[in-house]
This record gives structure tokens, sequence and C-alpha cells, in this order.
């Protein structure tokens, strides 16, 4: 199957999901529906504490989640209107919704976190350098950062993605064929990350430092951000406050996602969260560059149908007393 032909599979939930959002109920606006993932830091904070719930309640409106997978899928439900608001995806995911047609906006962002993701192989594994990968299987999860973070590897090392057999698999398939050896190296980011280096014999080939920032960012559809901005005004300000007290709490944070992350240890907690920024910020038109060069990226190696312009996407602005 060739790249392009994937690709455009790939791309088929979204391109689907505009033809059938005009046949969705109406939803009523008493509830906020929030996706999210296991790596959602912050909102799952918020879920936890029912914060979020509190500072909603006055504005008449109750709150929903869901989980999804990963990345790509929570996108697909926020396009096709089936959530209002998606917590953090990696930076990637935004330009493969964008490649589809999307009408998503941009409401918040963490600031770089390049030490949450990495390539890492058995402790036994003949791989010692990115040149080795080259011929080898090596697991990743599609529209992941970490499938960025696999093709900037591969380019540092003079090797393009079709130098690798790539499998796609989602994180708990990913630690699955790695764990059993049917893939040779894995791309994974936390929590996934630091479970897998605690329990398991691994060793990191390399991590983001100096091949992608790894950002993560939050997003709604675009007529939600339109009709709603005291809402997200709402949210932001909830994230940016959960973001700094786990920064200042690492220890009471690690004991209350320890459980919500399939009861981890909190130690494993704490160095997964260590990794992370979680410094919530707005997002700035200025400051795409990089989608630009993700975009490019995936345009380069055949995994998108066409390009896309990082800039041609709405950004929603929180309140100056609010934004930091």
């Amino acid at each position: 199957m060739s790249r392009a032909l994937f690709s455009r599979r790939s791309l088929l939930g979204f391109g689907l999901s505009l033809g059938l959002l005009a046949a969705l109920p109406a939803q009523a606006e008493t509830e906020l529906r929030i996706g999210y993932q296991k790596s959602s830091t912050l909102i799952s904070l918020l879920k936890s504490q029912g914060s979020l719930e509190k500072s909603l309640a006055s504005q008449g409106l109750k709150v929903s989640w869901h989980e999804f997978a990963s990345g790509q899928p929570l996108l697909e439900a926020l396009n096709v209107g089936n959530i209002d608001l998606s917590a953090d995806v990696a930076d990637t995911v935004p330009v493969f919704a964008q490649a589809a047609g999307a009408q998503l906006t941009y409401f918040a962002r963490e600031t770089p976190s390049p030490a949450a993701q990495a390539i890492i192989v058995q402790d036994g594994s003949a791989l010692h350098s990115l040149a080795d990968l080259k011929g080898k299987k090596v697991a990743v999860t599609k529209a992941a950062g970490a499938h960025y973070l696999l093709i900037a590897a591969l380019a540092k090392a003079n090797l393009t993605f079709s130098d690798i057999q790539p499998a796609y698999l989602t994180p708990a398939d990913g630690r699955a064929a790695f764990e059993n050896g049917k893939v040779d190296a894995w791309v994974i980011w936390e929590p996934f990350l630091s479970a897998a280096q605690h329990q398991l014999p691994t060793r990191t080939l390399a991590d983001s430092k100096g091949l992608a920032s790894y950002q993560r960012y939050y997003l709604t559809s675009t007529r939600f951000a339109k009709e709603h901005p005291q809402v997200l005004q709402t949210v932001y300000a909830e994230l940016a406050k959960a973001g700094e007290w786990l920064r200042t709490h690492p220890v009471e944070g690690a004991n209350i996602l320890g459980p919500l992350w399939g009861n981890l240890d909190p130690a494993i907690v704490q160095q997964a969260n260590s990794r992370r920024s979680y410094q919530v910020r707005p997002v700035l038109p200025s400051g795409l560059g990089e989608q630009q060069k993700i975009a490019d990226a995936f345009l380069a190696e055949g995994l998108l149908p066409k390009r896309v312009n990082a800039n041609d996407v709405a950004v929603w602005q929180p309140e100056a007393e609010n934004a930091q």
C-alpha cells in the first residue's frame, strides 16, 4: 500500500465527519462534553477534583467526560460534534485535522516538553544509534507527537520513513508488541514512557531534545469557540491553576494520578510529570512555526495528501488578566 493511499485512508474519518455533522441531533447547551486521553494530565486532575464542574455550575453547565485511546480519534470526535472540547493533544494531531478540512480552534497550549517522549529499545537490543533503525520494525501511534519525533530522528540519521517498517499501534498495543519482541523499537510518550522504563529493561535511543519541541494543544470546534467564549475562559483559567498546582505539589499530584493511570507507582508518575512543563499559555498565530515544520515533514514523507498552512486556523485568546 502506498503511503499516499494510506494517508487518505487515515484521514477518512475527518473527511466523512464534515458530511455527518449535519445529521447529528442538536446538543443541549446545558452540558459540556470533554474528550481526553490517559496522558491528558491537567484535565484528569480537574476531573478527579471536581473543580471544573464547580466553576461551570454558575453558568448552568454540567460536564461529561469521554476517554479516547489517542489524539487522532479524539479530534475526529470533536470534528463530528460528538464532544465540545478536546483536552491536550500532541502538536501533530491538529495538522492532520487541518489537512482533512476540520473546523477546529486552538484555545490553549502547554509549553514545550521535549523530554516527555522518546524512542526506546530493549536493553539487550543490537540497536545503539538512530542509524541502526534502518530496516527495523518500529511501533508508533499514527499522527501522535511520537510520529513526528520518529520522522525527525530518521532525518537526523539521514534516513526516511521508507527505510523502516512502521507498525501503527495504540500505546497499549505498542507496549504489548514491544514487550513481546514483535517490534525492534517503540516511540512513545508519557506516562507510558516512564512506565516502560520502570517496568521493563529498556534503553533510550533518543528523546525529542534537539529534534522536536513537543507542545500539546487544547482545541474546540470553531462554532463552540464563537458561541461560548466564557466557557473557554473558565476552562482556560482552571487548566492554568491545575498546571501551577501540579508543578508545586508533585507528590500529591502523583498520588491522585497514579490510580487514574492504571494504579501506576507514584514514583513512575512523578518521573512522567517531571518531564512535562504543564505551563498553560495562550496560542499565538506567530508561535505556530513548528506546526508548519511538522506539516511539511509529514507532507514530504507522503503522509499528508496536501500542503497545510499552519496559520490557516482559528485561535481563541483568553482575557488579558487570565493570560500568562
